[in-house]
């Protein structure tokens, strides 16, 4: 039998009837299906406690070994968002200039995206996603991490998800490379960028691509 030392009980956990649970995956599915990816933001500012409680949440994620292989750095700070924005670009310019196959850019070209990106200084908040591939403690001991970015992967979505709940926007952005983040940022080597997510309110009267989500057939197979 295996020990349960170091285990506690599993207390208040809910178990709603079964039409509770019905009613609560549409209401979740109703409220997630009008999430939607935008790329103008609006410069109204957001309470950073809102910020904060939006990153817990994220810091609930299932990670391997129970790691929690992330970090999360939030940029206010508009000569830093500058600096982050003039990096990006470079690279942006790269990639559509030269390394972007067109295949690539053609799968790209019904989102309008393109080099240029106002929203990394307009937006409120940057909250730049760091993988850890490894930990070293004050005694200097280092702990490899396990699925480092699978478990940031998670938390990203958990935190994607939060920020939605309380009615703000975001944006998920990828320059690559992303190395730049470290030295704009000051952060360690063994803080690898996952991603940009851009958030705040969206820019009044903002469109979006007119795009559809795939069936319950097509993304899922029940044996």
């Amino acid at each position: 039998m295996a020990s349960t030392s170091g285990f506690i009980p599993l207390e208040n956990y809910p178990r709603y009837s079964e039409d509770d649970m019905r009613s609560r995956a549409k209401a979740l599915y109703e409220q997630l299906k009008r999430r939607r990816t935008v790329r103008d933001f609006s410069a109204d500012t957001v309470p950073r406690d809102v910020i904060e409680a939006c990153i817990q949440t994220a810091g609930t994620a299932p990670s391997g070994a129970n790691q929690q292989p992330w970090h999360f750095a939030v940029v206010s700070d508009p000569e830093i968002k500058r600096k982050i924005r003039e990096a990006a670009e470079a690279e942006e310019r790269e990639f559509y200039e030269h390394r972007a196959s067109d295949e690539w850019l053609q799968a790209l070209s019904h989102l309008g995206t393109d080099a240029d990106k106002p929203f990394l200084e307009i937006a409120p908040y940057l909250i730049v996603v760091f993988a850890l591939v490894n930990r070293t403690d004050d005694s200097g001991q280092r702990t490899k991490h396990y699925y480092p970015y699978e478990s940031t992967g998670l938390a990203t979505g958990m935190l994607i998800n939060a920020l939605h709940n309380v009615g703000l926007a975001t944006l998920t952005h990828t320059p690559n490379p992303m190395k730049f983040l470290n030295d704009v940022l000051g952060r360690p080597s063994n803080e690898r960028a996952f991603l940009i997510l851009v958030t705040g309110y969206p820019a009044e009267d903002v469109k979006v691509p007119d795009i559809s989500r795939r069936s319950l057939e097509e993304i899922a197979t029940f044996y």
